[in-house]
């Protein structure tokens, strides 16, 4: 997404009109039109007033990610008493069709012994409780497929 895409986005977030960041920025309404259709870049310190008028820091605006961004409030603001109700392997699947059908083909129960063992471990040279424990182990496994990835 383009810088412009990002400051659409943002501004759109926040219900403001072009019209009132110009007027809170103290620039004309094109000026901003201009960053939005990527015609021109907004300055440094004009895209640093930009962030703190979105609410957001530099980073985030100029790396400025919609979905993303939205997830992570819904995550936020989702009780562990709602999220335990959910059947995330389903939710998965509909974008991952493998983790609907992995369990007729897979022999899961010598890879349910290695993974006890890894966790078991964690939580012996670390300290971890089960949940830390299961949580670093994720984290584990998507550092090694982010590595994968990068030879492809």
């Amino acid at each position: 997404m383009s810088l412009g895409n990002h400051l659409f986005h943002a501004r759109k977030r926040r219900g403001m009109s072009q019209e009132e960041v110009a007027e809170k920025l103290g620039i004309s309404r094109q000026t901003v039109s201009k960053w939005e259709t990527d015609e021109t870049l907004p300055d440094i310190r004009q895209s640093k007033r930009l962030a703190v008028l979105y609410g957001l820091s530099l980073d985030e605006l100029v790396e400025f990610d919609i979905d993303v961004k939205e997830i992570q409030e819904v995550i936020d603001k989702t009780s562990e008493e709602v999220s335990d109700k959910i059947d995330w392997t389903k939710a998965w699947s509909k974008k991952y069709p493998i983790l609907a059908t992995y369990q007729g083909e897979v022999d899961t129960a010598c890879y349910v012994k290695e993974l006890e063992r890894l966790l078991r471990s964690l939580e012996k040279e670390y300290g971890y409780n089960e949940l830390d424990a299961f949580l670093v182990l994720k984290d584990i496994l998507a550092a090694i497929w982010k590595e994968r990835e990068k030879r492809i």
